[in-house]
């Protein structure tokens, strides 16, 4: 029988993920089936428990399960650790091992398919959540000039920024305290654009050639992107890469071999192009 992987979320029927697991598993020629499960909301454990007793070998984990899933994992990696979440599970009998792929794939579209490596960079990251917390350690580690963590509460900021002093120097503050500042690369990682609002941002934060990265991605420009665009930045780009990339490093970790990416993620534009959507 194929090896069973999936991902776990609520909703999930949108995601990306089976076809893409699908597309790397034809071209390294692995034997397995990826499929999307729907966890209840408060059944999330039970509904782990059950794939792996069915003969589930690994899974992602996608919202809003992230942070039980770091509490499920019986061992996690230090990048998981560090994140307080965990995107992808790895069931070697009674032992889960728990690892966070984000900030890994969001650094390797940065460099790989952006051509912008962060070291040296003014990096500023829009918001405090769980989206932030999965990326800044790997952010920081990257050896960024400066990294500012900007939240519409300005203590879950600082909060951030305190909890994670120890993979690097990195301040936060409010929105509002960003004026008179710019910076090379600003990253989105609030829910803004899944609600499709703006963010209160001031003028001027843009510096000359900045990339504006959205880490959501959907029907067109995310309002953030529109904003950037308005704004002055230089390049902008969506989180499908990003997507792409976290998926290589799970499908590495459970099969020991790295997928190419760069056809599969040529693959989902083109059928969002097809499609109108992703």
């Amino acid at each position: 029988m194929s090896d069973r992987y999936g991902v776990f979320g609520n909703p999930v029927g949108h995601s990306r993920s089976p076809a893409i697991h699908a597309a790397f598993a034809a071209a390294c020629h692995q034997d397995l089936v990826y499929e999307a499960i729907l966890a209840p909301l408060d059944g999330f454990a039970a509904s782990v428990r059950a794939f792996v007793e069915a003969g589930g070998c690994g899974a992602n984990v996608t919202l809003p399960f992230k942070p039980e899933a770091c509490r499920l994992a019986t061992r996690l990696t230090s990048r998981a650790r560090l994140a307080g979440a965990v995107n992808t599970l790895s069931f070697d009998g009674q032992e889960w091992l728990g690892d966070n792929t984000d900030g890994a794939g969001l650094l390797r579209d940065l460099a790989h398919n952006l051509g912008c490596p962060i070291a040296g960079m003014r990096v500023l990251l829009l918001g405090a959540g769980g989206a932030a917390r999965g990326v800044l350690g790997p952010l920081l580690e990257a050896g960024p000039r400066r990294l500012v963590i900007a939240n519409r509460t300005e203590a879950r900021a600082h909060e951030l920024a305190a909890r994670m002093a120890s993979a690097g120097e990195v301040s936060g503050c409010s929105h509002a305290q960003l004026a008179g500042q710019s910076f090379d690369l600003l990253i989105n990682a609030t829910s803004a654009s899944l609600a499709g609002a703006p963010l209160p941002l001031p003028d001027g934060l843009f510096a000359s050639g900045s990339l504006a990265y959205d880490m959501m991605y959907g029907d067109g420009q995310t309002p953030f992107l529109r904003l950037a665009g308005r704004c002055g930045a230089a390049r902008l780009a969506d989180g499908l890469g990003m997507l792409v990339e976290q998926a290589a490093e799970a499908f590495c970790l459970w099969r020991g071999v790295r997928p190419a990416t760069a056809p599969v993620l040529a693959m989902l534009r083109s059928a969002g192009r097809d499609t109108g959507g992703q």
